[in-house]
């Protein structure tokens, strides 16, 4: 094939007549080539996309690339900072060597810019505290963040569905307590019993050892209100998107709590947000790095969620990129609506790295232009096999790609930087105060309360009524006493007494009778 045949191939495949981001240019026989350039169709954005490769390779500005352009089209754009070394997006780029070097390949002009950032934190220490309800969160979810088994879960659900039918709004994981502890003893135990079933006491201890075990991890907080508002996320500075940062640097150890708690963000975004058809361009595009700790020992309720979620959310005109080390991280059938692929190098080390390159490239369209298993292995940092859907839903031909640079600094903003960011932000103000509404825990606790009060003073009647019995038979003994003691009912029994014993001894005179003789 000649270079030629190259370009022309290649500009067919990626020419577009709407918006579109600019990914960068192919690459032919270890020769850039910059008028083959690669375009992915904002229109095509909400039918998902992945981005993978090996540590190193480059995939974290591949994200940044996106994030910028997307918010210089006015889509505004959700992604997770898992080290905290993207909030340089807020901050215009230095030039150097090398990215000079990217720029003159592709035949660009390098422009520094920075870009509308929020900055985000579950912890509240590294951003806008992010919360939400647990009534928000939901039983499948909390069940994923918690680790309960089967049984555990279905308690769970128990709890929640309680709350629904008697309008306790479960806001942090004291009312979660509460309404557990209620419903597994006493009155609220038998309340239960025979439209939910009884909750075994050895369950429900496992269930309040798991909450108390993820309050002392100290991400309790990430529980309550004010919880999160999504539209929050459609905000716009001079027209460009707001890219919304969640920094997860200091919860990395609980990667299941975070990786959860992003699922249950765009979870709310499916519930809420009203029906938008094919737009020309999403609202918002939700990037979902590190996807395989989402995945990790997930429950078949849980990844049935997310399934429904990513095969439903597009008609709601939001796109959601995964990002990943290989794509045999994410399940199949949510592997199967990602038609965007940004697939960067695979190091096959080992057996097993050998069969995920063999099993990655059987997910693109065939090339003429490539032998897919060697070039896959020699892609240099910053460059990328990609296939992505063209405007009639069509997967483009599959091209070596090397990237644009992005426009912001690629590293964080520096301590003082992110704190100035921090104070000048409405939403860091906004989020920071907790607040403590009146929810299943109060509302429990007077519950029970009144049901005390209740007791003790049917307590207090059965003693007055016992007492008024006493007191009504005593006074029927002193009369009796009274009677019996009188100087008329003696002189009575004395005469009776002596009528009784007369007659028994002979005492009393006999009539005699005559015979009367004829």
């Amino acid at each position: 094939m000649s270079k030629e045949k190259f370009i022309e191939s290649i500009s067919k495949s990626y020419s577009i007549s709407g918006s579109s981001i600019y990914l960068g240019a192919g690459i032919y026989q270890g020769e850039i080539l910059a008028e083959a350039k690669v375009n992915l169709p904002l229109k095509m954005m909400n039918r998902h996309g992945l981005v993978t490769g090996a540590t190193g390779s480059g995939k974290t500005r591949t994200l940044q690339l996106l994030a910028e352009q997307l918010s210089n089209a006015g889509v505004c754009v959700f992604m997770p900072d898992m080290k905290g070394d993207v909030s340089g997006l807020a901050k215009d780029g230095v030039a150097n060597e090398k990215i000079n070097e990217r720029a003159s390949a592709l035949g660009i002009q390098y422009a520094a810019a920075g870009f509308p950032v929020e900055l985000y934190s579950l912890s509240g220490k590294a951003g806008s505290q992010m919360r939400a309800t647990i009534t928000e969160f939901g039983p499948v979810l909390l069940s994923k963040v918690l680790e309960l088994n089967e049984v555990q879960s279905g308690v769970l659900m128990i709890l929640f569905k309680y709350a629904d039918d008697n309008a306790l709004p479960i806001v942090d994981l004291n009312d979660l307590k509460k309404v557990l502890n209620y419903l597994t003893e006493g009155e609220g135990a038998a309340e239960i019993k025979g439209d939910y079933g009884k909750i075994s006491s050895a369950t429900a201890s496992t269930i309040l050892r798991k909450i108390v075990a993820l309050e002392q991890q100290g991400v309790d907080q990430l529980f309550g209100e004010k919880s999160f508002d999504i539209d929050d996320l459609f905000e716009k500075v001079d027209g460009r998107g707001v890219i919304s940062l969640l920094n997860v640097a200091d919860v990395q150890s609980q990667p299941a709590i975070f990786s959860t708690f992003i699922l249950a963000l765009l979870a709310e975004l499916y519930q809420n947000l009203p029906e938008a058809g094919d737009l020309d361009k999403p609202k918002l595009v939700f990037f979902f790095d590190e996807a395989h700790l989402l995945f990790k020992d997930a429950p078949k309720a849980f990844m049935d969620q997310i399934d429904q979620i990513i095969r439903l959310i597009r008609s709601k005109g939001v796109g959601v990129f995964f990002c990943t080390q290989v794509s045999q991280d994410v399940p199949a059938n949510v592997l199967a609506q990602l038609g965007n692929r940004v697939h960067h190098v695979i190091r096959a080390f080992t057996p097993n790295d050998v069969k995920a390159l063999k099993e990655t490239i059987k997910s693109f369209p065939k090339s003429e232009f490539y032998d897919m298993e060697q070039q896959f292995t020699q892609l240099g940092t910053g460059q990328a096999f990609i296939t992505v859907l063209n405007e009639k839903g069509i997967p483009t031909e599959t091209v070596v790609t090397h990237l644009a640079p992005p426009s912001s600094l690629m590293g964080p903003l520096t301590p003082q930087e992110y704190q100035s960011h921090l104070d000048s932000s409405y939403m860091y103000k906004k989020y920071k105060e907790t607040v403590d509404p009146r929810s299943a825990f109060e509302m429990l606790d007077e519950k029970m309360q009144s049901a005390r009060k209740e007791e003790e003073k049917q307590e207090e009647i059965k003693q007055e009524e016992k007492t008024s019995s006493r007191a009504a038979v005593r006074k029927e003994r002193s009369t009796l006493d009274e009677v019996l003691s009188s100087p008329v009912t003696k002189q009575i029994g004395r005469e009776l007494v002596r009528g009784v014993f007369g007659m028994l001894f002979g005492s009393t005179p006999r009539r005699t009778t005559t015979r009367r003789r004829y």
